[in-house]
């Protein structure tokens, strides 16, 4: 089950017995966005913006598992503790507790049972066959990690100079999820926290372990990830562009899941679409974003309307056009939260769509 689901019976103890079912939403809905239909087990060409629907089928793509031949990366793994960290010394919120909505504001969650904890995360760091010591690589960095469905697709993609000779380097998070959690406060927080830490605490280990040198170059910087760790790799580019230029989001939680509460945004994640992205100038961001048609939707005790995954993602793409970003967005038929079938049918696609515009050499 997936963290959020979990939240789901947190909130509500009575849907504990089962697993917790999503309505299934049709992407032609009033007040969605205009997307094009895909023929069943089809996904849409890499060179090309806009919103599409994809079928059913989900199909694994060919690049998602190994092949003879190809050159396989080397991964390089380490432990990273909580003592270590000046950034992210650590929290927990206590077992089977969540909040309270404010009664002055049922969009701001009061909770008390959160407080300091320990935690361990694993880093795993994709590094490309023929990497030459010395050379700034192209960087890719993702969350809730070590996520090994990458491995065979970065080897794939790589070969054939679809994409460029790009280190991955796939990070934990620090337990937990939503309010009150490490993984809420690194992945949910909208400001350059998460960016930070990253900067000067896991890339400087990655390049010593790994023996690596990182590009620090925007636009040969990307970062990634699935529900809150999808909003976390926006959150990222949004707040350090001057770091990443690049962002791939699986079921991107846009949604109101911030804690503590921030008053310049106060909707958490759900301010990319509402204000932030419709009230500022475009950033220098490409973006690709997936969400499925059986995401989640979770009016739970706060009923502030901001907690559906779809319409959140919806939203998303009709303010990208609307200021004109370089975005892909993929409605998934038969999908559900970070749906895995349609992760290895699209993960190939989808990196070759966010590297859109980056020298590859050969």
């Amino acid at each position: 089950m997936r963290p959020v689901a979990l939240l789901l019976l947190l909130v509500v103890p009575a849907l504990a017995q089962t697993r917790p079912s999503f309505p299934i939403r049709d992407p032609h809905s009033p007040g969605y966005v205009e997307a094009k239909e895909l023929p069943d087990g089809a996904v849409p060409a890499p060179a090309i913006d806009g919103n599409f629907i994809l079928g059913p089928t989900h199909p694994a793509a060919q690049e998602a598992t190994r092949h003879p031949g190809v050159p396989g990366g080397t991964v390089i793994e380490f432990t990273m503790n909580s003592a270590d960290s000046k950034i992210y010394p650590g929290i927990a919120r206590e077992p089977g507790t969540f909040g309270t909505p404010d009664p002055t504001d049922p969009a701001r969650l009061i909770l008390t049972t959160s407080h300091p904890a320990p935690y361990t995360r694993q880093v795993a760091v994709y590094v490309p066959a023929g990497y030459v010591p010395g050379t700034a690589a192209p960087l890719l960095v993702g969350a809730d990690g070590p996520d090994r469905d990458f491995f065979p697709v970065l080897d794939n993609l790589i070969a054939q100079h679809r994409i460029p000779a790009l280190v991955f380097v796939s990070i934990g998070n620090g337990s937990g999820d939503a309010q009150g959690s490490e993984r809420g406060l690194e992945y949910d927080t909208m400001s350059g926290l998460y960016s930070d830490f990253v900067e000067r605490e896991v890339l400087p280990l990655v390049e010593a372990k790994a023996h690596v040198t990182l590009s620090k170059d925007p636009d040969a910087r990307a970062a990634t990830g699935g529900s809150s760790g999808a909003a976390c790799a926006l959150i990222m580019a949004w707040y350090h562009p001057e770091r990443y230029h690049r962002v791939l989001a699986y079921s991107g939680t846009w949604i109101n899941q911030q804690w503590p509460s921030n008053p310049q945004t106060p909707h958490g994640a759900w301010e990319f679409p509402e204000h932030l992205i419709p009230n500022s100038p475009a950033a220098p961001i490409r973006i690709w974003m997936e969400v499925g048609d059986r995401d989640l939707f979770n009016p739970n005790i706060m009923r502030d309307n901001m907690h559906d995954w779809v319409l959140a993602n919806e939203n998303m793409a009709r303010a990208l056009a609307a200021k004109g970003y370089h975005y892909q967005f993929l409605f998934a038929r038969n999908a559900a939260h970070v749906d895995h079938p349609t992760k290895l049918q699209t993960l190939p696609e989808a990196l070759e769509y966010l590297w859109q515009g980056y020298p590859i050499t050969r």
